[in-house]
């Protein structure tokens, strides 16, 4: 497969968009080393993103507040796990809610688990939904995913990559009982915190086994998190804030160059995405999930 380079950009090759950074050329502008420059580009794995059929949205119902339902309580139309084509069996309906059986063993350790996307993109939205967890609980919510495949350099086989590769997290939480909690800066791995940049303020999250409204709301580049009933996160995307957030993170071009290049492009060039949820290792539950398309 060639490697074509552009400064954050994508081609479209063969139903799949392959993309590689322009390091060199960023480097150029910034005044930066472009030694350095040239050896982060050389950590950067080629890499394709998957362009998969989407579903029809017409097919689902609008409640009375004008919100599309993309999960009716009964079923998982609509859903199926990232880079996959059904949804893993570890993912159940259990008791009108979307919920994940965990394992305790970590994130996507077992085969039949793994994360689930709504599989549509959506570029102007807000997304509302409810969600609870069992004690020392993580998962989170990811929006504008894509499907990131990587080519292994020796044997040239593809393999997914994370879906928080390519997808700010809004993080669902304990905090009383999880250790990430405490981990990060200024508490922001906390609950509907975008995870490891912004701390949710105020932090109102309810004790595990209760449920918590969440609300993402995606306009033009703004976003801004919501946690029962009280917005606590606003920021903006493709901004130099947003380059600077991503730069004090994990995700940094030194630390993780194809999730920065990938974050720094949020959404790709039609600046739209996946709705995700997570695959932790532990038990949460997810329900009562509508959107309504902002366009």
């Amino acid at each position: 497969m060639k490697k074509i380079i552009y400064s954050l950009s994508c081609c479209m090759i063969a139903g799949a968009f392959i993309a590689c950074g322009g390091g060199a050329k960023n480097a150029e502008k910034k005044g930066t080393d472009t030694d350095s420059t040239k050896t982060t580009e050389a950590m950067k794995p080629e890499y394709t993103v998957l362009d998969k059929p989407q579903v029809d949205l017409s097919k689902f119902k609008k409640d009375k507040d004008g919100y599309i339902v993309i999960f009716d309580g009964k079923t998982f139309d609509g859903w199926r796990g990232y880079g996959k084509d059904a949804v893993p069996g570890k993912w159940v309906i259990d008791q009108g809610a979307i919920k994940f059986n965990g394992s305790g063993g970590g994130e996507a350790q077992e085969k039949d688990g793994g994360d689930i996307i709504f599989a549509h993109k959506f570029k102007n939205f807000e997304l509302e939904l409810e969600w609870k967890v069992a004690k020392g609980s993580n998962s989170g919510i990811f929006y504008l995913a894509q499907e990131v495949q990587t080519k292994d350099p020796k044997t040239g086989e593809m393999k997914m990559e994370p879906i928080y590769i390519s997808a700010p997290e809004a993080q669902v939480l304990d905090n009383a009982n999880h250790p990430d909690a405490k981990m990060g800066k200024d508490n922001n791995r906390q609950s509907m915190s975008l995870y490891d940049m912004i701390p949710a303020k105020p932090q109102n999250a309810k004790p595990f086994g209760e449920w918590n409204k969440a609300k993402v709301m995606v306009y033009k580049g703004t976003v801004v998190h919501g946690q029962n009933g009280e917005n606590v996160v606003e920021y903006h995307l493709w901004t130099p804030q947003w380059t600077e957030m991503l730069q004090a993170s994990k995700f940094s071009e030194e630390k993780w160059p194809l999730a920065y290049e990938l974050l720094n492009n949020c959404g790709g060039p039609n600046r739209e995405g996946y709705i995700g949820l997570q695959d932790h290792g532990d038990d949460v539950w997810f329900r009562n999930i509508r959107i309504k398309i902002l366009d």
